[in-house]
């Protein structure tokens, strides 16, 4: 049976895909910016949600997705290739480490496994989708500064440990820090992800705070607002 999931513009097929839908992902295809890219890369793309989410919001960008699961990445291409915006979504089945591209990208983004030196998952595609090898960011931020553009900015989300490490990283190849978005569940609970925005030029930082929640199973204003233009109940 197929697990679909039904968007005001596009709809995403779930099946096959060890990750599904979550609101770490629709946060940050809903919050990640930049100011005119024409090309765009999603890191494991996973369901291809990311990637649909940021061609419909920037219509004159090129989205290219890269994931390392087989069935994912079959998912993923049948999804765009079902979209109205299937001309300017391309997909390749490679790990981050491995893609090559000769033009750079204006406007990186990733949703990332960040599982390190934890228990493993016995279901493999799981293990693949959650859980990050000790090099995995070491290699992540390395590939994401061969290829932004002069002006690009690379866009993730992580929980607060891995994101900081990520970040101290990313000092090394003088990506600097732009802006942090801290995600709570409401305003009763300490932050538990966070958004962060790395950029190749050095701008003062900025720092929001973001709550989902505004009481128990109802969603604050700005989480409403935020994906108003993607879920059908809004």
């Amino acid at each position: 049976m197929k697990n679909i999931f039904r968007f005001k513009q596009f709809e995403v097929d779930q099946s096959n895909c060890a990750m599904k839908i979550n609101t770490d992902g629709v946060l940050l295809g809903a919050m990640a910016q930049h100011e005119n890219p024409k090309r765009i890369l999603d890191i494991g793309t996973g369901t291809g949600v990311i990637a649909l989410m940021l061609a419909q919001r920037f219509p004159e960008a090129q989205v290219h997705a890269v994931e390392i699961d087989e069935q994912a990445s079959v998912t993923a291409g049948r999804n765009f290739e079902k979209s109205v915006f299937s001309k300017r979504l391309t997909n390749s089945n490679i790990s981050i480490e491995q893609f090559n591209n000769l033009e750079k990208f204006d406007l990186i983004v990733t949703n990332p496994p960040f599982f390190v030196n934890d228990y493993k998952n016995a279901e493999p595609k799981k293990e693949i989708a959650r859980h990050a090898s000790h090099t995995f960011f070491a290699e992540l931020i390395k590939k994401v500064h061969e290829l932004l553009s002069e002006k690009g900015c690379f866009w993730f989300v992580l929980p607060i440990k891995q994101a900081e490490e990520l970040v101290e990283r990313a000092n090394k190849y003088n990506l600097f820090l732009q802006k942090i978005i801290r995600l709570h569940s409401d305003d009763t609970k300490p932050e538990f992800r966070r958004i962060v925005c790395l950029g190749t030029e050095k701008l003062g930082l900025v720092e929001e705070y973001f709550m989902i929640y505004e009481s128990e199973k109802r969603y604050t204003k700005a989480y409403e607002l935020l994906l108003k233009d993607f879920f059908l109940a809004y």
